[in-house]
């Protein structure tokens, strides 16, 4: 027996002399992907360098783009809360429509399969990081581990109170912290521990890499890194803010000093965050700390990235890169994302992996919550039945889009044109788009009557959406 064994063992050295690729330590015993999910916080579609904004410096986003697919028509369905991010998120890890999530995200209801739990189930490792906006007990059904876990909309990024995983599902505690240094005055927000001093975005990257470092193999993971930024406060390492020059960032083409009408959310918390009427000088600076947070986050999704293939696992992994809404900044005289104008309901989609074309940009329509059955599907797990939304494989193409914006307001688009209307106060106010020669949205075509038999099939459209998505606002 002791021969028999030295003679295997002999054959085995020999073996990884001529082909020392198959003594490497495996990532798996299985070759299913891993799945590195990386999502942020209020960043609009038109923020990353390789998909055509050449004054922001996002160089590892760029090499994102460029190793996998992005899906240029990608859309939130809007929102029925104005935290955009909650039914967002929910969308997202339900895989279900607008108006088919519970309580407008507050929490997920447990016969709607998460995404985290249908990998879960699938054997996957599962592991959460960042901001969770729906629901503790939620979070814990998603994922069997996780770190840094932030429950809520939007914090200090200096001063994260975060969670360590809790398998109680009680998350209880609550760290004191100071609102104001200068009445000393202190409030609590939930979390076990801070780290003050490190940003959110590198706070959320190092605990992604140190799982991706102490990750063992055994089975495929699924991580899913929430970054806060760059939601405001727009605060980041000042060495970010110096890569650009307020003098040099250009306004939209769509900026104008107020909107031209009530929307019904004017005076809302973000629409506040400047004065009014808009100041150019101020939109223009806004714009540029919102853009050095996003090159602050590039920076730390390479990090992680780097840490995938230090590891030998970049190759077998699915790397996903999208956001949860998009933000105004100053279009259409607005700041927020509580609206259904491109800037806010356009958000970016990569896939980056095995199954996705390199450099490819995908035009057809594509909702965030395609995100669920389309990890399914190249992951070859069953999609689970509460799940509503498509793969972005399916070839049933998506013709029509429907957004909306609590009970205020509607939009569709089909082909080039995008219809919206508004219910504020009860005065209706409608708008009309041709978004192929104006994708600004600058000019407003409902009042030409050039346009009278376009108008009236999209208004058709646009209830025969509100049936198909069971809007409870439905207009009669």
């Amino acid at each position: 027996m002791k021969n028999l064994v030295n003679i295997v063992s002999a054959g085995m050295f020999s073996s990884c002399l001529l082909m020392p690729s198959i003594c490497r330590a495996q990532p798996a015993k299985t070759q299913r992907p891993n799945i590195l999910f990386l999502f942020a916080d209020d960043m609009r579609s038109s923020t990353i360098h390789a998909l055509g904004n050449d004054e922001i410096i996002t160089p590892n986003l760029d090499r994102l783009a460029r190793s996998g697919t992005s899906y240029v028509n990608n859309y939130i369905m809007g929102g029925t809360s104005g935290a955009v991010s909650m039914p967002s998120r929910a969308m997202l890890m339900t895989g279900r429509y607008l108006f088919s999530i519970d309580r407008e995200g507050e929490e997920i209801p447990e016969e709607q399969t998460t995404m985290g739990e249908a990998f879960r189930n699938a054997g996957y490792e599962t592991y959460g990081i960042g901001k969770w906006h729906n629901g503790k007990q939620s979070f814990n059904r998603t994922f069997a581990d996780g770190g840094n876990i932030f429950f809520g909309g939007m914090t200090d990024h200096w001063n994260v109170p975060v969670y360590d995983y809790d398998p109680t599902d009680e998350y209880a505690t609550q760290i004191p912290y100071t609102v104001s240094f200068e009445t000393q005055k202190v409030a609590y927000r939930d979390g076990d521990n801070i780290n003050a001093g490190k940003h959110s975005s590198e706070l959320f990257s190092d605990r992604a890499i140190d799982y991706i470092n102490h990750y063992d193999g055994k089975n495929p993971f699924f991580m899913y890194v929430a970054y806060t930024a760059p939601h405001d406060p727009r605060v980041m390492p000042q060495k970010y803010l110096d890569m650009y020059d307020t003098a040099k960032i250009a306004l939209p083409p769509n900026f104008i000093y107020k909107h031209p009408f009530d929307n019904g959310e004017l005076q809302i918390r973000d629409e506040k965050l400047l004065g009014f009427p808009r100041n150019k000088a101020e939109v223009k600076n806004e714009i540029r700390r919102y853009y050095a947070m996003i090159t602050q986050l590039d920076e730390q999704i390479g990090r992680v990235i780097a840490a995938l293939k230090a590891k030998g696992l970049y190759e077998n992994t699915i790397i996903v890169f999208a956001a949860d809404n998009g933000l105004a900044l100053g279009q259409h005289g607005l700041l927020g994302k509580q609206n259904v104008y491109e800037h806010s309901v356009k958000v970016p989609l990569i896939f980056a992996g095995k199954g996705f074309e390199a450099g490819k940009k995908e035009e057809r329509f594509t909702y965030l919550q395609d995100i669920f059955p389309t990890l399914c599907e190249v992951a070859k797990i069953p999609v689970p039945a509460s799940v509503e939304s498509q793969s972005v494989f399916s070839t049933n193409k998506r013709e029509v889009m429907f957004y909306a914006y609590r009970n205020l307001q509607r939009a569709v688009r089909k082909d080039n044109f995008k219809w919206i209307e508004y219910h504020v106060n009860g005065v209706e106010t409608v708008q009309l788009f041709d978004l192929k020669n104006d994708p600004w949205e600058i000019n407003n075509l409902a009042n030409d009557p050039k346009y009278s038999k376009q108008i009236e099939a999209m208004k058709k459209l646009l209830r025969e959406q509100e049936k198909i998505y069971n809007d409870p606002y439905l207009k009669l």
